[in-house]
């Protein structure tokens, strides 16, 4: 598997804190890859290491509960010096929270990870009480992906990169073999972690939901459009619960909700949001006849690489006019619109609208899968292949 130093570099610097450090993420994302990565690392210079991974039976049935973890830790650390625990989908562990508190107060550095939504949501936010550290793991962007396969002897296009995403165990398979892994990662995902999870009942409208948002990514949703598109198919649902459920879907990190930012009233709007996937696989997965969304795929696939990058993402509203992203870091600003393409005269002026309405200021992207390059004395066009290899914009 490849190294993920982009993860491992925010990773580092906390290796020897007190504070749990907590990789979270949705599932099969490589949460279990970094923490051996991260546990590799450390074992050059100690030996004072205890890995378990409590989504192994004969591990749980060792080690059931928060005592039996700590009387194991006890019996097994070298006392005189940092001991490094690494605790795998520690949410199977009876009163994992507990456990870990008291390991960070006896010279322990506690690492954990979890798919579980319990550890997915806020929910460790008041079970370690700021005793922690978390980092968000994200399935590959494309540089990683296009590496993995590298790795695995493979080729991974732009293309398929636009249709089936970047979960890194979808690579192994091929054709019908990787449709099928992809629905069994949803059905865990929406299944386990949510319907069990938040004991849902309406199992059918919650999925309608879900169908609905994961067709939806890119754009603009409202509780009203998805209570409409329920009722069109013969089913009642309330607003309240709407909003619950797609807070259940950002919990398990199965999608993105960003705001838009207005230059009239300078602050974040709040009335409406803009939604992402974490993998475009899910728009691909509800498509008939091969007919993919690619638009739609190319923008969650800028939004998600963006955000792997660490820019800070809003929709911005510029008058009456909106552009796709707001992107910032380290002070600079950027203005981004994205398209699958311009080469359509209606589709090239659509995208420069806003543009041409911004002075010389504005820092202003174009990001197309178009071979041409659209470049202006205003607006730098920057193709999506070569989007992809940057570091910065």
């Amino acid at each position: 598997m490849i190294k993920r130093e982009m993860y491992l570099a925010k990773i580092r610097g906390f290796i020897d804190s007190d504070l749990i450090k907590i990789i979270t993420g949705i599932r099969r994302c490589g949460k279990s890859i970094i923490l051996e990565q991260i546990k590799e690392e450390i074992a050059k210079n100690s030996s004072n290491i205890i890995y378990l991974d409590f989504e192994n039976r004969r591990t749980r049935k060792t080690i059931p509960n928060a005592d039996a973890l700590l009387d194991y830790v006890d019996t097994t650390k070298d006392k005189n010096n940092k001991c490094y625990i690494f605790l795998d989908e520690v949410q199977n562990l009876t009163d994992w929270a507990d456990a870990c508190k008291t390991l960070r107060l006896e010279n322990n550095s506690v690492f954990i990870t979890g798919s579980n939504s319990k550890l997915l949501s806020g929910e460790f936010t008041k079970e370690l009480s700021g005793r922690y550290v978390s980092f968000r793991i994200r399935p590959f962007v494309y540089k990683e992906i296009k590496e993995y396969a590298k790795e695995l002897g493979k080729e991974y296009s732009v293309g398929d990169y636009l249709i089936w995403g970047g979960f890194p165990k979808s690579l192994e398979y091929d054709g019908n073999e990787k449709t099928a892994y992809l629905q069994d990662l949803e059905e865990t995902i929406i299944h386990n972690d949510l319907v069990v999870r938040y004991g849902i009942k309406k199992d059918d409208l919650f999925r309608s939901v879900c169908d609905f948002v994961f067709r939806s990514n890119s754009r603009i949703i409202s509780a009203k459009s998805i209570a409409d598109y329920i009722k069109a198919n013969n089913e009642q649902c309330s607003l309240h619960t709407i909003v619950k459920y797609i807070s259940y879907l950002e919990e398990a990190f199965g999608i993105d909700k960003i705001k838009p930012y207005s230059t009239k009233v300078k602050r974040d709007l709040a009335y409406y949001y803009k939604v992402y996937n974490a993998d475009v696989c899910f728009n691909s997965l509800r498509v008939e006849n091969n007919r993919y969304d690619l638009d739609h795929n190319l923008e969650n696939i800028v939004y998600n690489e963006l955000v792997y990058r660490g820019y800070d993402i809003n929709v911005f509203k510029y008058e009456n006019d909106e552009v796709d992203f707001r992107a910032t870091k380290n002070g600079k600003v950027h203005y981004i619109q994205v398209a699958y393409s311009v080469l359509d005269e209606k589709a090239y002026k659509r995208e420069f609208k806003a543009f041409n309405k911004m002075d010389y200021t504005y820092d202003k992207v174009l990001i197309t899968n178009d071979e041409i390059d659209y470049t202006t004395s205003m607006v730098r066009h920057i193709k999506l292949k070569d989007f992809l290899e940057l570091e910065e914009l």
